[in-house]
């Protein structure tokens, strides 16, 4: 058996970094931490991505706070999905606990209570920044991906997006789109078919229904205007710490095709903004997907490889994604492959199913002399993790069970008035809450079928009046020829016998 000297001599070299790193706490060994055995994470490495998983109540939660407080620190910005509702206490510091000291003296490290900048944002009617997105900005092909449809509907969609920009259409929000859909196979038929071919209107009420489904989730308050810029996620305060950007997702659990929306129009935007960063000492961005599954669980093949594409470029960008979940299964074997920081919460082993899970999820982490992997999954407590991340060379670190630091802000969620004031606070609520309607595809293409039925009624009014002419004209000679050949004087005067006895009467008055 190793010896606890040499165990700290593992740690130590397999955790030394040069450049600047999170400290996540110190490893265990034989069930106690190791004071000073720190378990550090090199900033250089955090745009890999990540994985923090484990059952319910392990502390995955608190985890994700200890890492977005220490980034915010080092002066780099964290977009927290927050599903549960239980991360806007970032904002105050923790009151302290005898719990929290006796912790921090097993590690090793000092513990100081702090509060965090954030910004409180919000996807539905919730309070907070609006986020929202152009139809345009989200482009073709992630709309029709969303939306699950096939190869014909998706040329559809991609000739109405031709027709609106030929035709300087703005695609704004949903009912625009809608709109522009319906232009094409009703008013506007003749006019696409000769310029875009022919449309179905089978293919089209498809596309419709899925709209309206979309829309069902609340995706209509997701759709419009003003647009948000990423680049306002990635603000400094004035002391030089990262804001950490807080989405409320609680009232949007049970609507994933919304949530799968939101995160491919947000990280396609992010990608297509950002700059590239090559091989940079610190990342640019860090976002947090708090209950992933929900991303996987319905997700097409289409949606499920636009979303390996991304995570496997975006961090070139500079950007870490970092998946939260109960169990590494979850997620996909394609995205999984893609992640370098891996902490590990205990799991449950109360069925044949769960041992099997447990048993899958110990080979995703690298063989160790000081665990038995499988053993140690369902023996950590509270606050305690396996971590294995990637060192400044890119090369996986010894496997390390872990006592987790605890937070340095409150681990619990703000009250109604503490909410109401950081929101009040924000430098962003009048940038994005005012709301705007501007003339866009909707009203345009209205106030075009309204031109089309006037001009058609005028014409059906001009045609009118001049058959009308034509009848009257019609009648009026027809009774004057009918009046000429029946009236009875004419018919006596023009007769034969009436002429011959004329011509008698003068040839007796001639003798």
């Amino acid at each position: 058996m190793p010896s606890q000297e040499d165990f700290y001599k593992h740690i130590e070299k397999g955790y030394t970094t040069k450049g600047d790193y999170l400290t996540m706490g110190s490893a265990i060994y034989e069930g106690e931490p190791v004071s000073g055995a720190f378990v550090k994470i090199p900033l250089k490495t955090l745009n890999r991505h990540g994985l923090i998983a484990g059952a319910t109540g392990t502390g995955k939660t608190k985890t994700l706070q200890i890492i977005a407080e220490n980034l915010s620190e080092q002066g780099i910005p964290v977009l927290l999905m927050d599903l549960k509702g239980d991360l806007s206490g970032l904002a105050q510091p923790s009151p302290g606990h005898p719990k929290i000291d006796e912790r921090h003296e097993k590690i090793g490290l000092p513990f100081e209570a702090k509060r965090f900048p954030v910004e409180i944002l919000s996807l539905s009617e919730q309070d907070g920044v609006k986020l929202r997105a152009t139809v345009s900005e989200f482009g073709p092909v992630l709309l029709s991906r969303i939306l699950d449809l096939n190869e014909t509907q998706e040329g559809i969609v991609a000739v109405v997006f031709k027709y609106c920009d030929d035709n300087r259409l703005p695609l704004l929000d949903l009912k625009d789109f809608k709109k522009a859909l319906q232009y094409a196979t009703g008013a506007g038929k003749k006019e696409f078919t000769a310029e875009y071919g022919r449309i179905s209107t089978s293919s089209t009420g498809t596309i419709l229904r899925k709209i309206i489904e979309l829309e069902q989730q609340g995706a209509d308050l997701f759709f419009g205007e003003k647009s948000f810029d990423v680049n306002d996620l990635t603000r400094i305060d004035e002391k030089g710490r990262g804001m950490i950007n807080i989405i409320r997702l609680t009232d949007i659990q049970d609507r994933p095709k919304l949530f799968s929306t939101f995160m491919l129009s947000l990280l396609a935007e992010v990608y297509a903004t950002f700059p590239e960063q090559g091989d940079s000492d610190r990342p640019e961005l860090i976002l947090f997907i708090d209950e992933a599954h929900l991303i996987f669980k319905q997700a097409s093949k289409a949606l499920l490889e636009q979303i390996e594409s991304i995570v496997k470029l975006i961090r070139s960008k500079g950007v870490g994604l970092y998946f939260v979940t109960q169990n590494p299964t979850d997620v996909p074997d394609e995205v999984l492959a893609q992640l370098g920081l891996k902490v590990q919460h205990a799991l449950r082993a109360f069925t044949a199913k769960d041992r099997k899970a447990i048993k899958l999820t110990a080979e995703n982490y690298p063989l160790s002399d000081y665990y038995d992997t499988k053993e140690v999954l369902t023996s950590l407590g509270i606050g305690e993790a396996l971590i294995t991340a990637l060192d400044e060379k890119g090369r996986p670190t010894p496997l390390a069970a872990t006592m987790l630091r605890a937070p340095m802000s409150r681990m619990d969620i703000l009250t109604p008035a503490e909410l109401k004031a950081e929101i009040a606070s924000s430098k962003l609520v009048p940038k994005y809450n005012a709301v705007i309607d501007r003339e866009s595809a909707y009203e345009l293409l209205n106030e075009k079928i309204e031109r089309a039925e006037e001009l058609a009624r005028k014409e059906e009014e001009k045609e009118a009046t001049k058959s009308s002419r034509r009848s009257s004209s019609t009648r009026r000679t027809s009774s004057r020829h009918k009046s000429t050949r029946q009236h009875p004087v004419v018919k006596v005067l023009t007769s034969a016998t009436f002429i011959r006895e004329v011509l008698g009467i003068m040839k007796k008055a001639m003798r």
